[in-house]
């Protein structure tokens, strides 16, 4: 089962991917010759008006092929108003950025309807109090519910630990309500240093409180739900890009890179959580395949906008040997970033040792 969730991951991820180059190419009015899900061999394919489709043998990755991407290709005088490179830069600027694009916004639709739906949260209800910790020494106790910090209504848990995480060494109004009643403390969080998802230390507040676990189904209205979503794909975004420069600053290990052995164990873990746990993992790699296809490397879209960049500001085209040798390079560079992150996927398949 692992295998067909992963399975239909991917393939929904490329099939969004490469939906947003043919659509974009044919509003433009660029004539689309092949839409393939996966590369290799085709399994199955069937044409369509100008457009054959097909399904492939190796399904990780996909492409769309058009008219004329070659400078080197024969076209007839009536083609070349269909033809890819007979188009202005930002015809083809659009066609290029639609791909990740729609990757983004994909995974923005997933987050609204997540949202729409209801996500689990936990109650702010307290377990276990540490011991030698604030929480026990102004008196928390097992079961009490917080209810709100310094005026601030709390109905979740993860509210009231973004404001004590930030309040190290300052003092805090918390309301409980313990019993029927509804009682205000007064409590310092105390200053923690921990290391944040990038391994670098930072310094938070924790009084030392654990949560019951108990959850509510938290339901959002529309206008909510789609600001929300907006949100949580900017931050996963955001995320994403601090990740990629923090790994190239060799201050995230190169060990923690995943490759597709990584992928096919998390959505199959994930699904077998529940179908929220997928969809949320989905819409995480959708954002990553987005943003890293917009990396300036040569083969990917980032590499074909960089270039674009340059012919725009040139007023000519680049020379097709030259962008040649530089496709030749950039896919030297993605073999070796696969064969890293699947080397490392092994490792740990071996050494039983996971992500940190």
């Amino acid at each position: 089962m692992t295998f067909l969730y992963a399975l239909l991951l991917l393939g929904i991820l490329i099939f969004v991917h490469e939906f947003g180059h043919f659509l974009a190419a044919k509003l433009i009015g660029v004539r689309v010759l092949k839409f393939s899900l996966g590369f290799g061999p085709a399994l199955l394919r069937k044409k369509y008006g100008d457009t054959e489709y097909l399904l492939s043998s190796v399904p990780l990755g996909g492409y769309v092929k058009m008219l004329g991407e070659s400078l080197e290709e024969e076209l007839k005088e009536e083609e070349k108003p269909m033809a890819y490179n007979y188009q202005p830069v930002w015809k083809r600027f659009f066609i290029v950025f639609s791909g990740p694009l729609f990757n983004i916004v994909f995974a923005g639709l997933i987050f609204f309807f997540i949202f729409l739906y209801g996500l689990p949260v936990m109650l702010p209800e307290v377990k276990d109090i540490l011991p030698q910790t604030p929480a026990e020494r102004v008196g928390i106790l097992k079961g009490d519910t917080i209810t709100a910090i310094d005026g601030s209504p709390i109905t979740q848990w993860d509210e009231m630990t973004k404001i004590i995480h930030s309040s190290p060494g300052r003092e805090l109004s918390v309301e409980i309500k313990r019993n029927n009643e509804v009682i205000t403390i007064s409590v310092t969080p105390e200053k923690k240093t921990v290391k944040d998802i990038f391994g670098q230390e930072k310094e938070i507040g924790i009084i030392g409180i654990t949560p019951s676990g108990k959850t509510f189904i938290k339901q959002q209205g529309l206008f909510q739900a789609v600001g929300n979503a907006v949100q949580r794909t900017w931050e996963v975004s955001v995320l994403t890009v601090v990740a990629i420069v923090k790994l190239i600053q060799r201050i995230i290990p190169v060990d923690t890179l995943g490759g597709p052995i990584l992928i096919f164990q998390m959505a199959g873990e994930q699904a077998s959580i529940g179908f929220l746990n997928f969809f949320v993992f989905m819409a995480v790699i959708s954002i990553n395949l987005g943003i890293l296809n917009l990396l300036p490397i040569p083969i990917l879209d980032g590499g074909h906008v960089f270039f674009l960049g340059i012919e725009a500001i040139r007023r000519k085209p680049l020379h097709e040997k030259f962008i040649k040798v530089a496709q030749g390079v950039g896919l030297a560079i993605i073999i070796f970033i696969i064969v890293l992150a699947t080397y490392n996927d092994i490792m740990r398949l071996i050494t039983g040792k996971t992500i940190p």
